[in-house]
């Protein structure tokens, strides 16, 4: 670390190329990853840790990505408020294609110059914005210099990134402020990272839609018109950071506009449940499988814990029962459904495993 100091000093620290991996997401295609060298994230870390709290102050209250004491489950609060007790029930559902690709250097530098005066921190930040690429493949390492030359982008996977997309989506919501497009059509964004919704009175959601679309081409940003659409609630429902927002049923079917998780989120969950119990996974000891599950049971659940979501659990608990009794029985070279030999007392009071809340008073322990 004495080496890199020095490097920093004397202003002869160039970052090296990030790795990029591939990620899959949930409508089924990728997403790249760039992950910095250790001492390049040792170095973003550290800029973080200073400049975070200077534009800390200068974000914007309906921001709720990357920020300390904010989280997505506070941005879907915010969302259901403005729809609940405001009755600004059609929403704009944007998505935008590869925004942290997509993000404008030039643009995005003079942002941090508004704070930063410092022209080496500016020229290390920039080093960052540029590093190249390399990607293992079968026929050896092809490296890149695609952000350079196209003079967008910041590296999803770097420690900079979060801070820096925040600073750029700001100027997003500083025109919709000072256009006066929120007073004029009582239209409320909510942000968190790449994701917005933008929460409109009957009547105001079109023109809200037309012009996000025209403020993000100034911006140099591309509407994902595909996955861009207006609800009307609550005839229609939306997906909101992993929770589906829209018309529920209680007691008696008195129907609510309520919050549940996405049939999307759910079905991740499955597949991950479904995956940490097939035949590769039976040299395993039986209590580390139970371990891998409750971590990822809990984690989900500890996320997933606002609105009408007992009948969720119940049949997550279920299919979890279900694939372990038969895991269990495979494992050891017998057939059945394994409900006999596996009782729910064997599963739950020998092996330890989580059981969901089963009661709306019961929240889940874990926090994510």
């Amino acid at each position: 670390m004495e080496g890199l100091r020095q490097e920093l000093c004397s202003r002869a620290y160039r970052p090296r190329p990030l790795l990029r991996v591939w990620i899959p997401k949930s409508d089924g295609g990728q997403r790249p990853l760039g992950i910095p060298t250790i001492r390049d994230r040792v170095v973003q870390a550290a800029m973080v840790i200073v400049l975070e709290p200077i534009f800390e102050a200068d974000l914007l209250p309906n921001q709720y990505g990357f920020r300390p004491r904010l989280d997505a489950k506070m941005a879907v609060r915010r969302a259901y408020w403005h729809i609940t007790d405001s009755g600004r029930t059609e929403v704009v559902d944007a998505d935008l294609r590869d925004y942290f690709g997509s993000i404008p250097h030039g643009p995005l530098l003079r942002c941090v110059a508004r704070r930063v005066a410092d022209g080496t921190v500016l020229s290390v930040i920039k080093s960052w914005l540029e590093m190249p690429v390399v990607e293992r493949t079968p026929r050896g390492d092809r490296r890149s210099a695609e952000a350079r030359d196209r003079h967008r982008g910041t590296p999803q996977g770097a420690t900079c990134s979060p801070l820096l997309s925040n600073l750029y989506f700001r100027r997003f919501l500083l025109a919709w402020e000072r256009h006066g497009h929120r007073q004029r059509l009582d239209a409320h964004v909510v942000n968190y990272a790449d994701d917005l919704v933008i929460c409109c009175p009957p009547g105001n959601g079109g023109t809200a839609l037309t012009i996000m679309r025209q403020l993000m081409t100034r911006l140099g940003l591309t509407v994902n018109e595909a996955k861009t659409r207006l609800a009307r609630l609550p005839e229609a429902s939306f997906v909101f950071l992993g929770y589906e927002i829209g018309r529920s049923y209680g007691k008696g079917g008195t129907p609510f506009i309520g919050t549940r998780p996405s049939r999307k989120a759910v079905k991740r969950l499955i597949g991950a449940i479904h995956d940490a119990t097939t035949p590769q996974w039976y040299p395993d000891e039986p209590t580390n499988r139970i371990r891998r599950l409750n971590t990822m049971i809990r984690g989900w659940a500890g996320y997933f814990d606002q609105g009408p979501v007992v009948r969720v659990y119940r049949a997550i608990q279920l299919y979890t029962e279900r694939r372990v009794r038969r895991w269990l029985m495979r494992r050891s070279g017998r057939r059945g459904t394994g409900y006999r030999r596996y009782p729910d007392a064997h599963l739950y009071e020998v092996l330890g495993l989580y059981k969901l809340p089963g009661r709306r008073v019961d929240p889940p322990n874990a926090k994510v």
